[in-house]
C-alpha cells in the first residue's frame, strides 16, 4: 500500500431527523478501508463530499455516536449540498 493509500480518509454519515438529533457516524476507515466505503457509496448512488479537513475532524467520532456540536455547521453544509446534488439528478 502506497503512503497515499494509506493516508486516504472516508467517514460515512446517516442523519434522520425523525429518530436523532444530529447526524451519526456509521463507517469510517482509512487506506483499504476507505476505499471499501467510496466503493460501496457509489454502487448505490449516494453522493460523496470531498472534504479531507471535516473527515479528519470526524474521525474522532466513535461509529454510531451522534457528531459533537461543534460540527454541526461544517456537516450542515456538506448536507446541504447532497440535498441540492440529488434534487438536481432528479430534474
Amino acid at each position: 500500500m502506497s503512503q497515499t493509500d494509506r493516508s486516504k480518509l472516508a467517514v460515512a454519515l446517516d442523519y434522520d431527523p425523525e429518530s436523532c438529533s444530529a447526524p451519526r457516524v456509521t463507517a469510517k476507515g482509512r487506506g483499504a478501508v476507505a476505499e471499501r466505503i467510496i466503493e460501496t457509496a457509489e454502487a448505490h448512488g449516494i453522493v460523496i463530499e470531498d472534504n479531507p479537513h471535516l473527515a479528519e475532524a470526524l474521525s474522532a467520532v466513535e461509529i454510531d455516536d451522534q457528531i459533537p456540536i461543534e460540527l454541526y455547521e461544517a456537516v450542515a453544509e456538506v448536507i446541504g449540498f447532497v440535498l441540492g446534488a440529488t434534487s438536481a439528478g432528479r430534474r
